[in-house]
């Protein structure tokens, strides 16, 4: 079961809420200061530039910057939420949506005063997700039409531009994919409009932004990150930037790990020697490494990392589209060539060849699926090379036991009561 905490300092507004468990309601959630009128659009939009509140799609892309571009691309433009995850390593978005359905749709709301939209949606796949979203809009209608868009649950990788276009063409009516040469992100449109697409998690907190001014810089200075691996149960936790890597491996369970998977599939793995790097789109970035949608994945001590790796890769060889060619034969043959090392059965020259491609294969595909199998890769020969040095010499009894899953369920969120009038008489 994944459980949930906040690591964040007592009394520093956060998004996780008072009851994590429970769908919170319109009722609960104005308790708490939603959807309050205390700040006009051109105060809140100051207030998220000077926090420098970065998306949490995993871009990481200014959010400020986002909504002065729509703002400033002509007028009736749209704001999607976009609460899809695809990443199987993240939960957090689906939780907010289930759990704090009101947060969101409070952040479209200010999003789309900043930007002048006349129209929203909310584009997600998790059917308990979406059951929460429109019986949140059922219970507070909002001022302007917001429709949810549910698609079939598929992974787009990588730069910011393929992952809008897919959402766009979505809620145009197409499939779920990138155009095969995406524009800027916000070239695309929903219906001929300039479209924001924002991550679930940057709405809520820009939600929290108006409700707490006071508290902008906690607000754009931490994260809700997935914490799995290392034979523990898995965690979604709201922390700080600062925070170490090690002090979240122990609040997960894992004390000593190995290494970690850091950003999902997207962003690599590390050695043990990064575990005292401390969090934040800045130091993870020197390191070679990013924070992405905040999932993380650390390693046991008796868990090798080449396992690790070759299962990542296998997961986005099938995960592929498969409408480009260099997606489809790269990702195949990283795999291939990754699984051989934890079978013992290299080829000569292979760890020269996975060098070779992670230099000439980025930004082959429409997406950036390759990119992240490439990635991984380049990662393995990076932080562990005497490991995959010792891979090619024998097979590894590590590695005869398959990685664990990449998946992580999401915290349980129960759905409050539904109180309907009765024409019964009632008891007592």
């Amino acid at each position: 079961m994944t459980g949930i905490v906040s690591l964040t300092p007592r009394g520093t507004p956060g998004v996780l809420g008072a009851a994590p468990g429970v769908t919170e309601d319109a009722e609960a959630y104005a308790a708490v200061g939603g959807y309050r009128e205390t700040i006009a659009a051109a105060e809140l939009f100051a207030g998220i530039d000077a926090a420098g509140l970065r998306g949490r799609g995993g871009a990481g892309s200014p959010t400020a910057a986002e909504l002065r571009a729509v703002r400033d691309a002509g007028d009736r433009p749209v704001v999607v939420a976009n609460g899809q995850e695809g990443e199987p390593g993240s939960v957090k978005d689906r939780w907010l949506l289930r759990a704090r359905p009101h947060l969101v749709l409070d952040g479209l709301l200010r999003a789309a005063e900043i930007t002048g939209a006349r129209r929203g949606a909310v584009y997600l796949s998790d059917a308990a997700a979406g059951e929460r979203v429109r019986r949140a809009l059922a219970e507070r209608p909002p001022r302007l039409p917001v429709e949810v868009v549910e698609t079939r649950h598929a992974h787009v990788a990588g730069e910011e531009s393929a992952v809008v276009s897919a959402v766009v063409r979505r809620i145009n009516g197409g499939p779920a994919l990138p155009a095969a040469e995406p524009p800027s992100p916000h070239g695309e449109e929903v219906g001929g409009a300039p479209t924001l697409v924002a991550n679930v998690e940057t709405l809520a907190r820009i939600a929290l932004l108006a409700a707490r001014p006071d508290g902008g810089r906690h607000t754009a200075r931490s994260a809700l990150v997935t914490l799995a691996g290392g034979g523990a149960d898995p965690l979604l936790a709201e922390v700080p930037y600062g925070c170490t890597l090690r002090t979240l491996a122990r609040a997960q369970g894992t004390p000593e790990p190995a290494g970690a998977l850091v950003g999902g599939r997207f962003g690599g793995l590390i050695g043990p020697h990064f575990l005292d790097l401390a969090l934040g789109p800045d130091t993870l970035a020197a390191a070679g490494t990013e924070l992405g949608c905040g999932a993380i994945r650390f390693l046991a001590p008796e868990e090798c990392p080449v396992s690790l790796a070759s299962a990542v890769v296998a997961h986005l060889a099938a995960e592929s589209a498969r409408r480009c060619g260099g997606c489809v034969a790269g990702t195949g043959a990283i795999r291939d060539d990754v699984g051989a090392l934890t079978t013992g059965t290299a080829a000569p020259g292979l760890v020269s060849r996975l060098h070779r491609r992670a230099t000439a294969l980025p930004g082959r595909g429409d997406c950036g699926l390759l990119d992240a199998a490439v990635r991984t890769a380049g990662s393995l020969l990076r932080a562990f090379p005497h490991l995959v040095r010792s891979h090619l010499d024998a097979p590894c009894p590590a590695c005869a036991a398959p990685a664990g899953p990449l998946t992580v369920a999401v915290p349980r969120v129960a759905g409050r009561p539904v109180h309907r009038p009765c024409s019964a008489p009632c008891p007592g």
